[in-house]
């Protein structure tokens, strides 16, 4: 199952010197406990603009607690990206990428203060009923 996604806008400036990983934006028509749309990783070779609409598959779901409130981290592959497009579960991954991906997201508030929990990566059966909630 695709999924339509988009960038939003800028609404983070990271205080310290790391950059984002992947690709990161969120999945319209969504609203998480944050009141947020549902955030999203995507995995895939080149960077993109804001504001561009990609046809993603979701992987994974990564349950993270940011200041007390949950913010989980919808993990997805670009559909038509040669390099990640055949992953179809989030335990596919090479355990490197897994624990980049976990170490960013524990760290990237550090200079902020703010308490970041990262627990364990769920299938991506569980992404998916996250994105039905959430919708």
């Amino acid at each position: 199952v695709d999924i339509l996604y988009s960038f939003k806008q800028v609404d983070r400036i990271l205080y310290s010197s790391v950059v984002y990983i992947h690709n990161y934006g969120f999945i319209p028509r969504t609203l998480c406990e944050d009141n947020d749309p549902m955030d999203v990783l995507v995995l895939m070779q080149e960077p993109i603009l804001p504001g561009s609409f990609l046809r993603a598959i979701g992987i994974g779901l990564m349950p993270m607690i940011d200041l007390g409130e949950k913010d989980n981290k919808v993990i997805v592959v670009y559909a038509d990206d040669p390099e990640y497009k055949h992953y179809n579960d989030i335990k596919e991954l090479p355990p490197h990428r897994l624990a980049e991906i976990r170490r960013f997201f524990e760290d990237y508030k550090k200079n902020e203060n703010k308490d970041v929990a990262v627990n364990d990566f769920l299938p991506a059966s569980a992404a998916y009923e996250a994105i039905q909630y959430f919708m």
